[in-house]
């Protein structure tokens, strides 16, 4: 496949080039340059008037929980997503699996609608859950990364006596491993040092809830002594989500020692635990991506997302982000913290790209192209979505 006459954001720094040809091969980005030729038996499309962008990467979500929309709206964040006492849980538990895969697959296609080509799923309910959500992806386009967990935590008297994962877990544990990407942890406060350092000896990709409330930050600090960063951190994760309480050594040490941070500023908005200071983050050397969060917080949509990060930090810190910056958080960054070959339009990378009408009413005349992607851009905006080299939503 030729596409022909697109203007692109281009490589790690999204450069803006006009009149670009694309040159796509067994899934890949083949070819890059100013007018290609196309062979005849080469399927070629005019792509004048449309702006291709690399593929959203939505590095946060919880889509378990698309069956609990807006339930228990007003209560606190740990009536309602504490992974022992919220109404999550009790929810999930209770509902029946072919209600969980038709809600989790609804918000798929709802991401593929808005342009998100690829996510990373925080699966709650051990190897039984990760089967749901891959029941719900099974013949869908869209890009998942799976990270399952046992539904093992410690109360505070373990966590002081650091007691060690009971060796029963460990088999539900491997099984766990062998069925999806890695681990997504609930956080360092329902789990003792020594099941932190477990955890850290085995493979794949590591994430963890990390400083998302003042609560939080304040329980590790008066239980333990250590910050809830510095106890995270004994996972050896290569993620740490939300981050919105972190300190300034946190941040610091975070940027030594994992891949990057993966902030969800709407869904910390909605639960009234304040925003992320991203500036800071960025500041102190941090890879910083931009996730959704829990489905019955937040709609998984990339697109308002980055609109908020980019208005709010600007109300809130009084700090201007530019919009390249955030949209690298959508796309590039993204890519580099999950080692992937997504997030990104250049040669042989995958070919995940959202193609936007660059004449529509909301985005004409388009001075800008990062912010008006960043602020500008809705779904009725976009013009096709291409998942590996081929259109899943949209045509063109």
């Amino acid at each position: 496949m030729l596409l022909r006459n697109a203007s692109v954001l281009l490589g790690e720094d999204l450069t803006y080039m006009r009149n670009v040809s694309i040159k796509i091969s067994n899934g890949r980005f083949k070819l890059i340059r100013p007018r290609l030729r196309t062979s005849a038996k080469e399927e070629s499309i005019d792509c004048e008037g449309l702006i291709v962008i690399p593929g959203l990467v939505n590095a946060h979500t919880h889509l378990g929980d698309s069956i609990a929309k807006d339930v228990a709206l007003y209560g606190t964040v740990d009536q309602r997503i504490h992974p022992v006492m919220g109404a999550k849980r009790k929810i999930l538990r209770n509902t029946e699996p072919d209600h969980l895969v038709y809600f989790m697959r609804n918000s798929c296609n709802a991401m593929i609608r808005r342009g998100i080509t690829t996510f990373v799923d925080f699966r709650e309910g051990g190897s039984t859950g990760i089967r749901l959500l891959k029941e719900a992806i099974a013949d869908l386009p869209i890009r998942c990364i799976i990270l399952g967990r046992i539904e093992s935590y410690q109360k505070a008297s373990q966590i002081a006596r650091n007691e060690g994962l009971p060796k029963r877990e460990i088999p539900h544990l491997e099984n766990v491993l062998r069925e999806c990407d890695g681990l997504g942890i609930s956080g360092a406060n329902e789990n003792s040092d020594s099941v932190l350092r477990t955890y850290s000896r085995f493979g794949g990709l590591r994430a963890i809830h990390c400083s998302e409330t003042r609560e939080s930050v304040k329980e590790s600090k008066s239980r333990t002594g250590e910050s809830e960063t510095a106890r995270a951190l004994r996972l050896k994760p290569h993620l740490l989500i939300h981050m919105t309480h972190a300190s300034r050594s946190d941040l610091r040490m975070a940027s030594k020692k994992v891949n990057g941070i993966v902030v969800c500023p709407r869904a910390n908005a909605s639960l009234a635990e304040g925003i992320p200071d991203v500036s800071l983050m960025l500041k102190a050397g941090c890879n910083v991506a931009l996730g959704t969060d829990n489905v019955m917080i937040n709609t998984p949509d990339m697109l308002r997302e980055m609109d908020y990060l980019w208005k709010v930090s600007m109300a809130i810190h009084g700090k201007r982000i530019s919009p390249r910056s955030i949209l690298k958080m959508a796309t590039t960054n993204a890519g580099r913290i999950l080692r992937r070959d997504v997030g990104v339009i250049e040669n042989g990378r995958l070919a995940d790209c959202v193609l936007v009408e660059k004449h529509s009413i909301d985005l004409e005349p388009m001075h800008n192209p990062h912010a008006a992607i960043v602020h500008r851009v809705s779904e009725s905006s976009i013009r096709a979505v291409m998942i590996g080299g081929n259109i899943v939503h949209g045509r063109i």
